[in-house]
C-alpha cells in the first residue's frame, strides 16, 4: 500500500470528508504517475479523486465494527516509529554494502 494513504476507518471523531479527499487525491496520483497533471488531463484526474473520494465515504459508512474506535494521535505516533524503524534499516543497509 501506498505510505502516503492512511487508514481511515474507525476514528473518533469520524473520518472528515477532507480527510477522505486527501485519501483519493493520494491514489490518484500514485496510479497515473502525476502529482499535477496537464491542462488536457486535469477533468479526468479531478473526476478521477472526485469517484474514489464518493466510493472510499460510502465504504467508509457502511463498514461496521466492534472494535473501540482508534485515537488518531496514537496511530500517529506509531506511524512515525515505523518510519523510524525503516529509516534505520536502511542506513544499516547502505552502511553494510558501502
Amino acid at each position: 500500500m501506498c505510505r502516503n494513504i492512511r487508514v481511515l476507518h474507525n476514528f473518533e471523531p469520524p473520518t472528515s470528508d477532507d480527510e477522505v479527499r486527501e485519501a483519493a487525491l493520494q491514489f490518484v496520483r500514485k496510479v497515473s504517475g502525476s502529482t499535477h497533471p496537464s491542462r488536457a488531463n486535469a477533468a479526468a484526474f479531478d473526476q478521477a479523486i472526485d469517484e474514489i473520494a464518493a466510493a472510499t465515504r460510502r465504504l467508509l459508512d457502511g463498514l461496521v465494527t466492534n472494535a473501540p474506535p482508534r485515537d488518531r494521535e496514537r496511530e500517529a505516533v506509531k506511524g512515525r516509529e515505523r518510519h523510524e524503524k525503516r529509516m534505520e534499516r536502511e542506513v544499516r543497509i547502505r552502511t553494510a554494502t558501502a
